[in-house]
């Protein structure tokens, strides 16, 4: 039996994005001061802003949707049209 948990609310929309900014934020101070102090090559730097950083975005996301509640099974999927 499924675990019936209510909806997100407008308060978990502004926390996701909050979080998502934050996290971006906090990522690229990160990278910035790992450059500044010598840790990260400018070729280095571009690997892990390119390649690097998108999934830690990703991962970010997926975490922060998952602990709010935006992480729903297939089975509450609903068709998305117009009525006929």
């Amino acid at each position: 039996m499924e675990d019936e948990r209510p909806p997100p609310d407008p308060d978990a929309d502004s926390a996701y994005r909050f979080g998502v900014v934050a996290g971006a934020v906090l990522g690229l101070i990160t990278v910035g001061s790992l450059h500044w102090t010598g840790a990260l090559t400018p070729l280095a730097l571009g690997y892990v802003l390119a390649a690097l950083f998108p999934v830690y975005l990703i991962v970010a996301a997926v975490v922060l949707g998952a602990w709010l509640g935006y992480d729903k099974g297939a089975t509450s999927l609903r068709p998305v049209g117009g009525t006929k």
